[in-house]
């Protein structure tokens, strides 16, 4: 897993059943109303993120050593409704190899996105999730946290290699 989401991740299925996790506030996770129509950077953001990896670095607060390494997959970014989008993230953790859609917010520093989500609830693993990460080029960086836990992360931005056909 990538960096992106290590506060959403941890846990965001149980079962192998996918489940929706999002903000409180947050609109309904279905798709941008054909009369709202995306911006050219809203467009390129999401051509940046869709059937992209993240692959990068995290650290945790008051632990030493070396940061480590993380890779997140994103089969899909789409605008919602105003500054909300549906980050489509694919999860593998021991068995289990599902997406999930989370609901974000995108606003804007100049032409530069910035992903938040605050009080993020996660069924099965609680509240208090939240991340800000701003993306420039194929690169992003940003903070997480987990209730009194937290870190930065960092890394680039890849296109999802395409899967190879299995042989028999």
């Amino acid at each position: 897993m990538t960096l992106l989401f290590r506060t959403m991740a941890l846990g965001l299925f149980l079962s192998g059943v996918s489940l929706t996790a999002q903000a409180e506030d947050a609109t309904p996770l279905t798709a941008t109303a054909a009369s709202e129509s995306l911006t050219a950077e809203e467009q390129a953001f999401a051509t940046l993120l869709t059937g992209a990896d993240l692959v990068g670095t995290f650290t945790v607060d008051g632990h030493e050593g070396a940061p480590k390494q993380d890779r997140y997959t994103i089969t899909k970014a789409n605008k919602v409704k105003g500054n909300t989008w549906a980050i489509h993230a694919r999860i593998k953790y021991g068995e289990a190899d599902i997406t999930v859609p989370v609901a974000v917010k995108i606003d804007w520093a100049g032409k530069t996105p910035v992903l938040s989500v605050a009080d993020l609830k996660i069924p099965g693993l609680g509240s208090e999730f939240g991340s800000s990460i701003l993306f420039q080029g194929n690169r992003y960086a940003g903070t997480w946290e987990h209730g009194k836990v937290g870190g930065h992360m960092w890394g680039r931005i890849e296109r999802t290699p395409e899967a190879k056909p299995a042989t028999k």
